[in-house]
């Protein structure tokens, strides 16, 4: 059998088991919609209360104390709010509680079967704005048919979609297979970085017993697609930073006692429980498993990654950011192509793809090192002045809207949808 009558086949069961999927929604309709539920669902049910719809969430808890809210979770320990209702993230309790709601907020995909009724209001809060990683039909052979047939029927439900700027409302369109409403309000996760950050660093400090001086910068590289099972599992692959080294060049430039949170994608949060460095193990903090990183990121004092779109919202707080990718090249070939040329420009001048942005004409803010030697010099050699002036020009290229009522802009909408 070739692949192409393997995908075909794949797709027409797929295919199917949506429309048996669909039936339980279409039977749920016998209930009434209830126009005070809210129902809350992040990254397919594997996440619990963060992101972005936390904070719309809180705010209308806030506004509105009556306010009923259910939110799936594949793990059904996760700890929320005695507000919210947790729910099983099962066919049966979506299709129960979905078909009862009058409004649903949701960061990911709804699984391909989900049907929406008449008088429900679904607003999409995306789990990225600006990235560096392409998505929907900018990955070419990347997207497979099937991925395009889920992201095109979540779509076609999705009556508005959340972005942060002008650049987001120019690629969306191919992106996130969408050609509907956004409403331009900036990222609510983003509002706890807008502003005084002291309270969030006060809090993670007395959370892990670190001096109230310490300071503290956040690994936290992005998911390698595509390994075995889905996980990377040789360390020398992954922890490639000389961490000890690292936090040495941090307590030369930037003085003041250093500590290393990391966080890394939860699939491989098991993995790097097993990595051990006796000389700073006391300074390392492992953060993988928190609902909401946001919460921990405002806390932070330096940011590192390698793809992650959070170095842009890091660089909204001014937070020094550093991109660290050893494996760039690799990366983008089997990415097909990436929002930016990490792979082809000078590594301090790096431009956005013109063939996915003709639009644009910019330049990443953050320096790009490839090994530890360049690491250590883009640390030793930075310059928060120059870098204060590059984020602005950036920004402001990029028409982002970040001023921190992003969770009260989106309640006021959600509210109108109520009534």
């Amino acid at each position: 059998m070739t692949f192409f009558s393997k995908e075909q086949n794949y797709i027409r069961y797929r295919k199917l088991k949506a429309f048996c999927n669909s039936l339980a929604f279409y039977l749920c309709r016998v209930f009434p919609i209830d126009k005070e539920l809210v129902s809350v669902c992040t990254f397919e049910g594997k996440g619990g209360f963060g992101c972005n719809p936390k904070y719309i969430v809180q705010e209308l808890h806030k506004r509105t104390p009556d306010l009923k809210f259910v939110w799936f979770v594949n793990d059904m320990a996760k700890e929320f709010p005695d507000y919210i209702k947790k729910v099983p993230n099962t066919l049966w309790s979506r299709a129960y509680w979905l078909t009862r709601s009058k409004v649903w907020i949701d960061n990911y995909r709804k699984p391909y079967g989900t049907v929406k009724r008449r008088g429900q209001y679904y607003l999409n809060v995306n789990h990225y704005t600006i990235g560096i990683k392409c998505t929907g039909l900018y990955r070419g052979a990347g997207f497979s048919k099937m991925a395009y047939i889920v992201s095109k029927n979540d779509s076609d439900m999705v009556d508005d979609f959340v972005i942060d700027s002008d650049w987001c409302e120019q690629i969306s369109p191919q992106a996130l297979v969408y050609g509907g409403t956004y409403l331009k309000t900036g990222a609510p996760r983003c509002d706890i970085l807008f502003g005084d950050r002291s309270a969030q660093k006060r809090a993670f400090r007395q959370k892990h017993n670190l001096p109230s001086d310490a300071k503290v910068l956040m690994y936290a590289p992005t998911f390698r697609e595509g390994a075995q099972n889905g996980k990377r599992f040789v360390f020398s692959e992954v922890w490639t930073i000389d961490f000890e080294r690292l936090l040495k060049r941090f307590e030369k430039k930037f003085s003041g006692a250093w500590y290393l949170c990391v966080r890394v994608h939860p699939q491989l949060a098991p993995t790097f429980k097993e990595y051990k460095n006796p000389a700073i193990q006391d300074r390392l903090i492992d953060e993988s498993q928190a609902d909401d990183f946001y919460e921990i990121l405002a806390g932070m004092d330096a940011y590192i990654t390698d793809y992650s779109s959070a170095c842009f919202e890091a660089g909204f707080a001014k937070i020094p950011v550093f991109l660290y990718a050893d494996d760039v090249k690799k990366y983008t070939h089997d990415r097909g192509q990436l929002m930016w040329n990490m792979a082809a420009d000078s590594r301090n001048e790096v431009g956005n793809n013109k063939d996915i942005t003709p639009m644009f004409d910019v330049r990443l803010p953050f320096t790009l090192a490839q090994n530890n030697g360049e690491l250590m010099q883009d640390i030793q050699s930075f310059d928060a002045s120059s870098y204060n002036d590059k984020l602005d020009a950036f920004y402001n290229k990029l028409g982002l809207v970040f001023n921190g009522n992003a969770s009260k802009k989106l309640a006021e909408v959600v509210e109108e949808k109520l009534k």
